[in-house]
């Protein structure tokens, strides 16, 4: 089966088995040693995981993004050694119609060993000096760095132990502000999700007039498939894409006059 994916292009002799039979064909064919293992590209990684491409990342981000700045020379190794797997998101929102609260909980696979942390960073609207604060639920404190200037939030999380490749780990953290009126939430994805679920939350003396789901192919592009989303007796609503590839998904809202 090996050799006829080999054939389509699909994939490569890379068992021992299978590169005994491509050492076997060359006197067949009148080759030299070794003439058909210099064809074979590198090594594939198993399980279907692509190896980390900032050109991919930088598609979703754009040019000098927000991010980017935000994280300077960092930015190309971004998140390298990770893949998240599930992200399960919860966003609250006050009595004055601002997120103050927006809980993570995810699931992430190495792609190599020696993987330590997770690399976040969260956008806030208008953050007051003095009001963030990111806690870990379960494990180590994370390095903080707030960046007023960008109005941003990034975060080193500790793994809780050095992860070896295709070990997963489940992180949890809560990011808390005080901030000013919001009107969306969203998220960048830049390697396929097996799951994403956005929930937004709204305080009962701030309810939105509508709500609205949306996925963007980049940052700044125009929303594609918005559809409207509705509220529950509860003041909540939720996203829950059936595929989740890269992208920007999110949540907007319209506050009555």
């Amino acid at each position: 089966m090996e050799k006829a994916h080999w054939q389509r292009g699909r994939s490569q002799p890379e068992k021992a088995q299978s590169l005994r039979a491509v050492d076997a064909l060359e006197p067949l064919l009148n080759l030299p040693a070794g003439t058909l293992r210099s064809l074979l590209g590198p090594h594939r990684p198993r399980g279907g995981t692509p190896p980390h491409d900032p050109a991919a990342v930088r598609h979703v981000y754009g040019e000098d993004s927000d991010v980017e700045q935000a994280l300077g020379d960092a930015f190309p190794h971004f998140n390298a050694g990770l893949r998240q797997v599930v992200v399960h998101e919860s966003v609250s929102l006050d009595e004055h119609r601002s997120i103050d609260e927006t809980s993570v909980t995810t699931v992430v696979r190495a792609v190599r060993d020696d993987v330590r942390h997770l690399t976040v960073v969260h956008f806030l609207d208008a953050p007051k000096a003095g009001t963030v604060d990111l806690t870990v639920r379960d494990g180590p404190a994370p390095r903080i760095r707030f960046l007023p200037e960008l109005g941003c939030v990034a975060a080193d999380i500790p793994l809780g132990r050095q992860l070896a490749r295709t070990e997963t780990a489940v992180v949890g953290y809560t990011l808390r502000s005080s901030a000013g009126v919001s009107h969306q939430h969203e998220r960048r994805i830049t390697t396929p999700l097996r799951t994403y679920l956005l929930h937004v939350r709204f305080h009962p003396l701030a309810v939105p007039s509508n709500c609205w789901g949306y996925h963007r192919t980049q940052i700044g592009a125009e929303p594609r498939h918005r559809h409207r989303v509705t509220l529950d007796t509860s003041h909540t609503t939720h996203l829950l894409p059936a595929q989740c590839t890269p992208g920007v998904y999110g949540i907007e809202w319209s506050w009555p006059d």
